[in-house]
This record gives structure tokens, sequence and C-alpha cells, in this order.
């Protein structure tokens, strides 16, 4: 086998998947604090948080990367590790410009997070009421089997990216941009939840008073 060709890039990474399951978990038992409060303008403070968030989580992708060869291989899962944690800070930031923080649960934690890369790993919790998404609360056995899916999903992903390992600098540059990419799309799913969660909360306001 050449030694520029990892060796394991034909097939699913089993370990790989088991590692990524075991993130998401981790990731998923704790929802964060946030020190935003309710944004006069939250789809414009919303943005201004997702693009800091979108930049800190390049550059730790990027540095990440860095290493060649089979280190660099081994660097994927704390890479997206941290890029999720950088995430679900920037998804509580964002609910709590909407105000609604307390309705951010593990549920719409994960959905937030891997909607546009697992969405059939996250589709049976979101429910679709008339022009509203609910996300629903679900038990941890039921996180625990997401989560395992996600981990599936993401690991067949990787395993196409994982040759940027074997590209110093140029595969780096390439990983930060694509972590740029991916927490701006977090980023616009955070934003319509809870954009449609605060409008909700308003009309609800209105109809009481």
């Amino acid at each position: 086998m050449a030694k520029n060709v990892p060796a394991r890039r034909v097939g699913v990474p089993e370990r790989l998947a088991e590692r990524l399951t075991r993130a998401v978990i981790d990731l998923a038992s704790e929802v964060p604090d946030t020190s935003e409060h309710k944004s006069r303008g939250p789809h414009h403070r919303a943005r201004a948080i997702a693009s800091s968030a979108a930049n800190r989580a390049a550059l730790a992708a990027g540095t990440l990367a860095l290493p060649p060869g089979p280190i660099g291989w081994l660097t994927i899962v704390p890479e997206l590790a941290a890029i999720w944690r950088i995430q679900r800070q920037m998804v509580a930031d964002i609910a709590g410009a909407f105000g609604v923080s307390a309705e951010l649960t593990q549920s719409r934690m994960l959905y937030c997070l891997f909607r546009h890369a697992a969405a059939q790993a996250v589709r049976d919790v979101a429910v679709q009421v008339g022009a509203r998404l609910l996300i629903q609360d679900v038990p941890l056995r039921v996180i625990e089997k997401l989560a395992a899916k996600i981990g599936v999903s993401v690991s067949k992903r990787l395993v196409g990216r994982g040759i940027a390992r074997w590209l110093p600098v140029i595969g780096a540059l390439g990983v930060g941009a694509y972590a740029y990419y991916d927490t701006g799309q977090v980023a616009r799913t955070a934003i319509d939840l809870f954009g449609a969660d605060a409008a909700s909360k308003a009309r609800e306001s209105t109809r009481r008073s």
C-alpha cells in the first residue's frame, strides 16, 4: 500500500463512528448557559453571534488539521468535538438573543447542530404542525440512539474528507473553510427555529392581552 494513502479510507470506520457517537452523547448531555439577553433586533444579533462562532470554528479546525499523515487523521474527532462545542454555545447564545433560552432542550440542541449534516438521524424528533416546526423532547435512550445514527452519518462523510489530513496547509485551509460553512448552517437552523418560537410567543402574548 502506498505510503501517502490512509489505510482506513475504504468503508465506514467502525471505531470512528463509535468515537463520534460518544462525542455526540457528551455534547447533548449539557445545554450551556448563555449571557445573551433578549435583543431588540434578534436576527441582527444572531448573525453577529454566528459570524464570531464561525471564525472561531474555522480557526480551531484549521489548527487541528495542520499535522500531516496519520497524526492528522487522529485529530478528526478532537477537531469535531471542538467545533461542536463552539456551535453548541452559539446555539445557546442565539436562543438567548431571541428570548427563548427556556425552550432550548437536548433534542432542540441536537436538531440545530445536525439538521443540515445528518437530517435522517434527527427527523424523528421534528413534527410539522401547520406552519410551525415542533421539536419533541425525548428520553435519554432515544438521545443515545440519535447519537449513534449521527455518529454513523458523520463518519461516512469524514471518510471522504479525511484525505485532507494528508495535504498539509492546503488541507488545513480547506478544513477551516468547511468548519466556517458548517457553523453557518447550524446558525441558520437555529435562527429559523428560534425566530419561529419568538414569533409564536409574541402572538400568544398579544392574544392574552
